[in-house]
């Protein structure tokens, strides 16, 4: 498989993300009440080949200030770089710069409004009624509070993250985009279903397996045979047999590869599995 340039990938999801608020707002036009007038454009800004006014100071700012530990600034900085310098030739680096920020602060110990929480432990308390409590996981919690164990203590004090996960699926440019309270965290190249058989639709993730069996033709094919082809982890979806799972055949990633379900590399669908709790929104879309 021929290697994709990290700069043409990372400008290829800017735009995805165009078409993706595009797609969303298009949904929205179809919904309108009859006899009401929305119109909506389609255009596309055509990407500069200059470097805008002020957007090697924006970019520097907001390395100085994740240097200097100030992630929400860097952040923020960011995210007014993605508005305000879209058509840039470097917006590409700028998304993936905010990309590792939104998953650093996630997994810190920064407090944020309408974002985190902080709990105080109490006797009787485990790490799943916790997560069960937030509507996240204990794995999540584990991460951002840098526990190994599954040991808490009374009067220990937990950030747990309370934002809304989401997640949207676009499978004309097979990508997954991670979202928390509506705002984007992170983009995944995935694979989706041959023929485009992957269901369109909104959906929800109702369990969870680490090491996932494989039930083919009949034969059910153990986590550790070469033959199942589900890799690391499974997220299932309230509709029988399909899902978001690992791989076997990372070389297919990016394309319309799978049975139906959703595939993506081990290392990134083992990121995905712990932050999302049973119950997670998907929305899948042509």
């Amino acid at each position: 498989m021929k290697k994709i340039p990290i700069i043409a990938v990372a400008v290829g999801v800017i735009l995805v993300l165009f078409i993706l608020a595009w797609k969303v707002k298009s949904l929205a036009v179809s919904k309108a009440p009859q006899g009401g007038q929305v119109q909506v454009s389609g255009t596309v800004p055509v990407k500069s080949q200059v470097v805008a006014p002020g957007f090697e100071a924006s970019l520097k700012s907001a390395s100085e200030l994740e240097s200097a530990g100030e992630l929400v600034k860097a952040r923020d900085v960011l995210r007014s770089m993605m508005t305000t310098y879209i058509s840039s030739p470097g917006i590409g680096d700028v998304q993936k710069k905010l990309e590792d920020i939104n998953m650093k602060i996630m997994l810190s110990a920064i407090n944020l409004p309408n974002e985190t929480a902080t709990r105080e432990v109490v006797e009787g308390d485990s790490l799943s009624m916790i997560a069960d409590e937030y509507h996240t996981t204990a794995e999540f919690i584990k991460k951002e509070n840098g526990i190994k164990s599954d040991i808490i203590r009374p009067g220990q004090r937990l950030r747990v993250w309370t934002g809304k996960f989401s997640v949207l699926i676009d499978k004309s440019q097979n990508l997954l985009v991670l979202k928390s309270n509506g705002e984007i965290v992170k983009t995944y190249h995935v694979s989706t279903g041959k023929s485009n058989i992957t269901p369109v639709g909104t959906f929800k993730v109702v369990n969870k397996l680490v090491k996932p069996t494989w039930t083919h033709d009949g034969k059910v094919i153990p986590a550790e045979s070469p033959e199942n082809i589900l890799g690391t982890r499974w997220l299932g979806f309230n509709i029988p047999g399909y899902g978001i799972h690992g791989t076997t055949e990372p070389e297919s990633i990016g394309q319309q590869a799978t049975a139906g379900c959703v595939r993506m590399l081990n290392k990134e669908v083992e990121e995905l599995y712990d932050l999302l709790p049973v119950n997670t929104e998907v929305t899948i879309m042509d």
